[in-house]
Order: C-alpha cells, then sequence, then structure tokens
C-alpha cells in the first residue's frame, strides 16, 4: 500500500484553489501556501504580515513555463538543462506573456502583485506532488501562485508542524507530506533571472545549478557563501537588485 496518495492530493488541492480557497502544499524545497485568485493571496499576505513590495512565485511544469515565459533559447536551454537533466528544483525568472491563459484567469491586479520589472517567478521541479498539481493546473487553467508558508522573516519550514499556528488557521487544506527533501540546505529554492543570469536567491541545490551552467554553458555564477552567510526567509521577493 502507497503511504500518500499524491494523485488523489493533487485532485483534492486544485478543486479547493479552484474554489477560492488557500493551500498548504509540500514542495521538494519546503511548504507553500498557494491561491489562485486575489482573495485567496491577499489572505496569504495578510497572514504573513507580508510587505506590499514582495511578489507571490507562481508554481508550474516545464510545459507551462515553455509558453508562458519568453526566455532566449539559450536561457531556455539552461533551464531545461537544469531540471530536466539533471533534475534539480529551480525558481526561473524571466519575461512573460501577459495574455497566457494561466494569467488571464489570474485577473490584472493579482498578475500585478506577482510579477515585477515585466518578470515573473516560476517554480519548478520541486516533487512528485508539485508535478501533479501543477500538471492539473495546467490542463484545467487553474493559477498557482503564493509563497512560503511561513510568516515573513521567520525562514522556510520543512515540517507542517513548524507552520505558524496563524498559517495553518486559513488553509482550507493541509497536505502534509513530512519533512521535505532539501531541508539539509535550511533554504528554499534557488532563483535566478534568466533574462540576466542575475542571481535573485542562492538557495537549495544553489552548487550543483552552479556546476551544471559553469560546465555546460561557461556561465559563471557567484560562489554560494554558505548556509550560515544567508538571511533565512528574507528572500522570497524576486524584485531584488542582486542577492542580499
Amino acid at each position: 500500500m502507497p503511504s500518500i496518495d499524491i494523485a488523489g492530493d493533487a485532485r483534492r488541492t486544485l478543486d479547493i484553489i479552484k474554489n477560492g480557497g488557500v493551500a498548504i502544499v509540500p514542495n521538494d524545497t519546503g511548504y507553500a501556501c498557494c491561491g489562485g485568485s486575489m482573495d485567496p493571496l491577499q489572505k496569504i499576505y495578510a497572514t504573513k504580515q507580508r510587505g506590499g513590495h514582495k511578489r507571490n512565485a507562481m508554481a508550474a511544469d516545464l510545459e507551462t513555463q515553455r509558453e508562458l515565459q519568453t526566455l532566449s533559447p539559450r536561457a531556455q536551454e539552461m533551464v531545461e538543462a537544469l531540471v530536466v537533466d539533471h533534475d534539480l528544483p529551480l525558481g526561473v525568472i524571466g519575461s512573460f506573456r501577459p495574455d497566457h491563459p494561466l494569467l488571464r484567469q489570474l485577473g490584472d491586479e493579482a498578475v500585478r502583485a506577482s510579477s515585477a520589472v515585466g518578470t515573473i517567478g516560476i517554480l519548478l521541479n520541486a516533487g512528485p506532488f508539485h508535478k501533479a498539481l501543477t500538471r492539473l493546473s495546467r490542463e484545467e487553467v487553474v493559477p498557482l501562485f503564493g509563497s512560503s508558508a511561513n510568516l515573513t522573516g521567520t525562514g522556510t519550514r520543512f515540517r507542517v508542524e513548524d507552520i505558524q499556528p496563524e498559517l495553518r488557521a486559513i488553509a482550507d487544506i493541509t497536505i502534509d507530506y513530512g519533512l521535505r527533501r532539501y531541508h539539509v540546505y535550511r533554504r528554499a529554492g534557488t532563483l535566478i533571472n534568466f533574462d540576466t543570469l542575475q542571481v535573485i536567491r542562492m538557495g537549495a541545490c544553489y552548487e550543483l545549478i552552479s556546476g551544471v551552467l559553469k560546465r555546460w554553458f561557461d556561465v559563471d555564477l557567484p560562489e554560494d557563501p554558505g548556509v550560515e552567510a544567508l538571511p533565512s526567509g528574507h528572500l522570497d521577493e524576486f524584485a531584488l537588485q542582486g542577492v542580499q
């Protein structure tokens, strides 16, 4: 007997989001709060005590990312090398098509709250549940946007029991898959602006991502300063100019 029902949990989660609810979901890089329209996203923002300058991220599969973002061919090749050939989780920031069906469904106000300087951030390849949920999102045109399941400035949560009660209380569904795979990094996923090759956050698997880009694309990313040098929880918006 399987210990978890990924397909069933993804189905239940998407139905909640489709009906305006808030979901706490597991990614390999930590737990996230997500919704599919402005009302649940505002509820998440208010509960997290999140600054208005911070942006939501999108969860999507590679097929959606190819359609929605407008990266250069070389940049797209880098993304696919990382998430397909090397099976790494990745936050891809880049220019996008505002007329994409998922963004039209999201609505203009929520798009503005989820984009910055002409870019949008998409989390790719964040585990089996993420794969199942984002496939349903694409097939049924239900946008998935949100941010990490923690009060702002308190760091990524890798277990449901570590998520603050205020956030657990607003969730209409919580999918608890236990300790997340990349908890050893004590950081959320790596974010890179693939329009500029600017690192926005040095996160999970950063040294592996850097190695792939150097070896196969001759791209030098900044050296990883190590876990202790990074202020956990302060890098979840992608409108930053450089790494802080």
